[in-house]
Order: C-alpha cells, then structure tokens, then sequence
C-alpha cells in the first residue's frame, strides 16, 4: 500500500470485521479446549478405558483434519465467508448433540461434526485476515486469531471450573438434573449462534472475488476498506497476478509445471503446520487436568493451573502482536523452537523424578512439583508468542493467490493429522514409556524445529500478498 492511501485506511472497520473472523479462532480453543474437563464424565457415562478417553478425544482431530483440508478447496468455491458461516453452523450442532449423547459413539459422531467447523476456522480465518488487512499491519491483525484461540480454551478451561466447582465436582448434577460435565459443552452454543450472527454484516474477500471475476463487488469493498484510489489500483494488482494462471485453482496447482515436483513452499508450509503440533502443546491443552492429575494435583487445583496457562498464553500472544511486524515472523519462530526445547527439557526432568506411594498417589519430590510448573508455563509462554500465532500468520499470508486455497488445504491438513497423532497417542503414553519419555520426544521436536526454520523459512514481514512468490 502506498504512503499516500494510508490516510485512506478504514481501520475502524479493518479491526471490525477482523474481530468477527476471529471469533472462529475462539470457537476453535472453545471446542478444543472444552474437552479437558470432561474426561471423568465421559469415562463414567461411557464406561471408558485410557484408549477409549483417547478415541474420544480424538474424534474432533478426525473432523478437523477433514475440515481443514475441505475448507481450502471450498473457499475457493464458496467463498471465505461462506466457510466460515457453514463452520459455525457446525459448531452449533456439535455442542448441543456432543452434550446430550447417550453412548461413546454418538458422542464421537458430534465431536467430529465440531471438527469439521474447527478444521474450516482454523485455516479459513487467517486467509481471510490476511485478504482485508494491509500489509504493514497484517502481522498483528492476524495474530488476534491466535489472541483468540487462547481465549477460546482460557474460557473453557473457565467454564469448566467454574461448573465443576458449582456442581460439587464434573461428574456432579447442575441444571436440570444433567452433570456438569454435559453443560460444558451446552455453553459452547451461545457463542457459535453469535458468530454466524455477525458473520453476516462482514464482507466476502476481496481477493476471492476477484479470482471470481466479481471485480465490481471487489472494488467496492476495496473501498471500504482503503479508499477509492487504492481499490482501483489494488483490483489491478489481484488480477495481474492471477493473470499467468486462467484457470480457476486447483489441488494441480501446488506441482511446479517446469519441474513436475511439489512446490517448495508447500513443502514449507507442511513443514510449519507440522511441526506446531510435533512439539507437544495440544497435550497440554487437550489433557491438562489429567497431566497434572497424574502427578498429583487434585482436580479442583489441576483445573485452576489450566486457567493459569491460558492467562499467561494470552499476554504471550499479546507480546506477539506487539513484535511481529517489527522484528519479522523468522525471528519469533527461532526464538520460540529454542524457548521450548529448553523448557520441555526442563518438565522431562521434573517428571522422570516422579514417584509413588504406598496408596498408589504419584508426587514430584522435593520442589519438582514447582519446576515442572514453571517450566511448563515457560513452554506455553515460548510456544505462544512464536509458533502458536506465527504459523496461523504465515500460512495465511506466505502461498501466492492462485494457490493460497490448495497450499491452506494440504498445509492446514498435514496439521490436523499431525494433532491427532500426539493427541490420541497421549493417554497410552503415560501408561508406557511415561510423561518425562513423551515430554524428551517434544524437546527433540522443538529441537529439530528449530534447524527447520533456519533452513526453509524466509520473512514474509512488509511484503504484498501479490509478491509472494514460491
């Protein structure tokens, strides 16, 4: 964007429509997060064992990695908007069919229904951030997503507590003389009605219409957003830039015609999603209560350090948000793939002192209790002020426009399934090896991370979608 179109700039309305997008990012924590203090009510309701909990769990990664990789493909068809909407519409109904199950698999069935709506948010909200934001700022407005996945699963950890607390513990009866741990995810309805609700005042991307040949409607919310003078130039600049492909995007697109091989910035791009999940953290926020549980933490105290973690990941994406377009996105992951191998490192340690007494209660002796704490917020804080917000950043912003759909499909695919991989094989890890082998094989991820992003990483800090490149 030009010097002189700044004054242009309709922030009131960029920061606006912005704040809407990212209510799927709270939806996506909400519905991610709301299942940590549900376990016990689940086991009971279902009769479930360490696999069975995990399967549970598990299910909202089958529907997010589907959600995500059709989501891509989908916004190409229907729309960002439109995705967005259909997301919340799925959010809706898993909520309310995911608290009424009567058995495992209906339960399953509604936790993958939820997932289809976070696989969609989850990729769908950055690309359209990035489509309506300037590139100057584009950083920080995008890292809001994360700023609110983070209070999306601070407030289920919340709610969570809080119902607990009231009820006289999960498992207890509350309202209607249904457990506390069934309201957990009745509450989750509110805020999907009122996401699709505003997302029916926010416009369609611009950039979207444009490849749709729609360059009228494009200009005009161009206009909105920047000013008439920038909306005329920037309609030339999409439409330059899908100029070389006249064809509508496909999954083909990511293959370099010359070469025949996949495009190095997909490779990239998996590479990132990848490697968010490989270092653990969903772990911390799919099984935070039982993590701190299985080391002696009662329920009430393990639920209050999960409210813990969730404050201190906000201010670390608040921090982001202040850095990102200053220092650059490469920096912030170099720093943060450190941060965490020394930090995960740290809570391998403190675990692997673990011991068991007589009546069969596990505790960390001496002050390993408190070192496995700090170290563990010191990870979370690492993680959310370099790759939780960063990766969402890069993904929406760093694939060029003809194969910005596609790249988000693979990539936000690759994601989900790497998710589910940690997620659903965390439960049977700490039956055998244990948690300080699981938590050495994330320091070692975050480790390799951090090579990976020296290697395959440029900045994308300052630059247009149109000159992205790859």
């Amino acid at each position: 964007m030009s010097e002189g179109s700044a004054a242009k700039v309709n922030m009131a309305f960029i920061v606006a429509i912005v704040a809407v997008a990212t209510i799927g990012g709270f939806m996506f924590g909400y519905d991610s997060g709301v299942i940590n203090g549900t376990q016990k009510g689940l086991e009971s309701a279902f009769d479930l064992g360490s696999l069975g909990i995990g399967v549970n769990v598990g299910a909202i990664l089958v529907g997010s990695s589907i959600g995500a990789f059709g989501a891509g493909r989908m916004a190409d068809i229907i729309g960002r908007r439109g995705v967005m909407m259909l997301s919340a519409i799925l959010f809706l109904a898993s909520a309310l069919l995911a608290g009424a199950a009567g058995s495992s698999a209906v339960f399953i069935i509604a936790r993958i229904v939820g997932g289809l709506g976070v696989g969609a948010a989850s990729v769908i909200s950055p690309v359209y951030i990035s489509e309506v934001t300037p590139a100057a700022i584009r950083g920080r407005l995008s890292s809001i997503q994360q700023v609110m996945i983070i209070s999306g699963l601070t407030g289920a950890f919340v709610a969570n507590f809080v119902l607990a607390r009231y009820a006289g513990g999960s498992t207890a009866e509350l309202w209607m003389d249904f457990p506390a741990w069934r309201w957990m995810f009745w509450l989750q309805a509110i805020p999907a009605a009122i996401y699709f609700l505003a997302l029916l005042i926010i416009p369609e991307s611009p950039r979207y219409l444009v490849a749709r040949g729609l360059d009228d409607r494009a200009h005009a919310v161009l206009t909105r957003l920047f000013g008439e003078a920038e909306a005329t130039r920037k309609v030339a600049e999409i439409r330059a830039s899908l100029a070389a492909d006249h064809h509508r995007p496909t999954l083909s697109d990511l293959i370099d015609k010359t070469s025949g091989k996949v495009r190095p910035i997909v490779w990239t791009g998996i590479g990132l999603a990848v490697f968010q999940q490989l270092v653990g953290i969903n772990v911390v926020f799919y099984y935070g209560a039982t993590l701190w549980e299985a080391v002696g933490f009662s329920e009430d105290y393990a639920l209050q350090t999960n409210i813990l973690s969730g404050v201190l990941s906000i201010g670390a994406c608040l921090a982001t948000i202040a850095m990102v377009d200053r220092i650059g996105r490469k920096p912030l992951l170099l720093i943060g793939s450190a941060g965490m191998a020394v930090t995960l490192a740290t809570v391998a340690y403190a675990f692997s002192t673990a011991i068991t007494g007589a009546d069969g209660a596990v505790s960390l002796p001496g002050n390993n209790g408190v070192l496995a704490l700090v170290a563990a917020n010191l990870y979370v804080i690492f993680f959310n002020m370099s790759w939780g917000p960063i990766m969402w950043v890069m993904l929406g912003e760093m694939f060029p426009n003809q194969i910005r759909g596609s790249g988000l499909a693979v990539a936000g695919f690759a994601q989900w399934i790497a998710n589910a991989l940690v997620s659903v094989s965390f439960p049977s890890l700490v039956v055998w090896p244990g948690l300080a082998v699981a938590y050495v094989g994330y320091a070692f991820f975050a480790l390799i991370s951090f090579f990976f992003v020296r290697a395959m990483v440029n900045e994308t800090k300052g630059r247009e979608l149109e000159d992205m490149v790859g």
